[in-house]
């Protein structure tokens, strides 16, 4: 029996300790110091943009399609995204994040959704952005913690991926890319 309890206890922080140093979440913005393409906010996330996405639910299945139209204007260092999502279930959603970029490669975000704020870091080729959203009701109104990864290709494509956690444990994940859009009627 102390044998079956040790076995159990040490696969359960087997698990954690794969969780917490060899994963998604394992990722740090040193990790990408130096890579490029250089993400320049600014540049990436202006004019028109168009994403296409994935969300997977808790087993991992696909549970929902995407694709949003968005526009990305600055004025200095101060900039906003705005989203208009139409999901593959006939739900439409907009979001209008509200960007401010801040010392040592870091920027803040907000949007009606979110929680306080955003807090993102530029790295390399990268951007790491964590905060907490409040899902629409007709999605259950619940509050998740998120974490975004955007990752910049050679050819200016960004891959989005997004974990999303209800008391640590994930719920969903979503995949995406965004890239400009010179067709978008804006």
């Amino acid at each position: 029996m102390k044998l079956l309890t040790v076995l159990s206890l040490f696969v359960v922080f087997a698990m954690i300790a794969k969780s917490i140093f060899l994963s998604f979440r394992a990722q740090d913005p040193d990790d990408y110091a130096g890579t490029g393409p250089e993400f320049e906010l600014k540049t990436h996330l202006s004019g028109p943009i168009l994403s296409e996405g994935l969300i997977f639910g808790p087993t991992g299945k696909m549970t929902n399609s995407f694709v949003a139209k968005m526009v990305g204007e600055w004025d200095g260092d101060t900039g906003t995204l705005s989203e208009e999502f139409t999901y593959s279930n006939g739900r439409q959603q907009s979001r209008k994040w509200f960007l401010t970029l801040g010392e040592d490669s870091t920027f803040t975000a907000t949007a009606d959704d979110i929680i306080g704020e955003a807090r993102g870091t530029v790295s390399g080729s990268t951007i790491k952005m964590e905060y907490q959203i409040v899902l629409p009701e007709e999605a259950g109104g619940h509050t998740l913690s998120v974490t975004d990864w955007l990752y910049l290709t050679e050819n200016g494509v960004i891959m989005n991926k997004s974990e999303l956690r209800k008391f640590g444990i994930k719920v969903a994940e979503l995949v995406a890319t965004m890239r400009p859009d010179d067709e978008l009627p804006y």
